[in-house]
């Protein structure tokens, strides 16, 4: 889509409620285009992963008031830990990731680990005091059975099942149990991502509450056109949505042939690739992308997320009601329908991982720095 139109030229959008007479207004910027040095992001989606993150990014994307650039970049989080073979950008190359910007009125960036990072926000703050924060959180325990699948199938997960990637997290703090595709060990130490509390508490101490718009999975599952609409009332930007139904973006998928996924991301292979990057000719990265994404595509399959043993359902349950009570209180709603002992069997429970998806895959090596995504990753 050609995010220059509008939404009464380009037929791709409709007006869902007028705007609220005390709707927030922020400073327009300017339509010419200036250097990429003075352009930066408005508004930041920093986590956690697996909240329907991408989907929300993806939906943004196609706003012709919004420009969304390349999904997971994780330029800021200077404690976050990733392996070579995990491409990030420096400030030159993460500001040339925002020059395909042609107008819009607000610019997102989305990276689902800035929440988790303890020094994301302060980072995000010096780089935009002005910026505001969006944060989407889910049952911990549906959050972590979910985030197992999807290591699994980037290969950042070596252990089979996900008791067992429960049961080794005291070693994985010592550094083993893992693999050499592992390119985020952080990640996997599973109990420490869902502290909500504290992280949330983190941007509220940092940006202050107004800047800050939290959103739960199972409200966006149950009421997408609403909580969109929310998103975009906190954004300032005009209230409309797609003509199409909400679809899901990046479901739960795994491997067809897990050994090709092994070597594509291989250390050696991924990051020689990324440190080619830089010198070599565009259209060849371009190419090589293609090729990339094919591939991965190809690879990749989408279908039901198994469910969680009822015993180890009910554990995870209990070991995070403190978590919850905490989280409740912070946020002034109560979330204690979360520590149900039962799995979740509808659709509404898993909205955005069952059905047959649009799958998109994790940023390739051969990516140009700079390219904007319409979608997550």
């Amino acid at each position: 889509m050609n995010l220059k139109q509008t939404p009464e030229s380009s037929g791709a959008f409709k007006t869902i409620i007028p705007e609220p007479s005390g709707s927030k207004t922020f400073p327009r910027r300017a339509t010419k285009k200036s250097s990429t040095t003075n352009i930066r992001p408005d508004f930041f989606i920093v986590g956690a992963p697996k909240c329907a993150t991408s989907a929300l990014t993806d939906y943004l994307a196609t706003h012709p008031q919004i420009f969304m650039a390349q999904k997971e970049m994780h330029f800021f989080g200077h404690d976050l830990h990733f392996a070579a073979n995990f491409y990030r950008r420096d400030e030159q190359e993460y500001l040339a990731a925002f020059k395909n910007w042609s107008g819009q009125q607000q610019i997102g960036e989305s990276s689902v680990w800035y929440l988790f990072s303890k020094t994301a926000a302060t980072e995000i703050k010096a780089f935009n005091p002005d910026a505001r924060i969006i944060i989407m959180v889910r049952d911990p325990a549906e959050m972590l059975h979910s985030l197992y699948y999807t290591f699994r199938a980037d290969r950042n997960e070596p252990l089979a099942t996900f008791r067992e990637a429960l049961a080794a997290e005291g070693e994985r703090r010592a550094g083993r149990r893992v693999s050499r595709n592992t390119y985020f060990r952080q990640g996997l130490i599973y109990h420490d991502v869902p502290r909500y509390t504290e992280q949330i508490q983190r941007y509220f101490e940092i940006f202050g509450r107004d800047q800050v718009h939290v959103v739960t999975y199972d409200d966006f599952a149950a009421k997408t056109d609403a909580v969109f609409a929310g998103v975009l009332d906190f954004l300032g930007v005009k209230l409309i949505q797609p003509e199409k139904k909400f679809p899901v973006i990046n479901g739960n998928h795994s491997l067809k042939i897990p050994l090709l996924q092994t070597i594509m991301g291989d250390p050696l292979i991924r990051g020689t690739a990324i440190a080619m990057r830089s010198w070599l000719p565009g259209p060849i990265f371009i190419t090589l992308q293609k090729i990339e994404n094919w591939v991965m595509k190809s690879n990749s399959r989408c279908h039901k997320r198994p469910q969680l043993d009822s015993d180890l359902w009910q554990r995870l349950k209990q070991e995070f009601t403190p978590e919850v009570r905490r989280l409740s209180k912070l946020l002034g709603r109560d979330l204690m329908h979360w520590n149900s002992i039962k799995p979740p069997t509808t659709a509404q429970s898993l909205k955005f991982e069952v059905v047959s998806c649009h799958q998109v895959n994790p940023e390739p090596a051969f990516e140009t720095s700079g390219q904007a995504a319409r979608s997550a990753s």
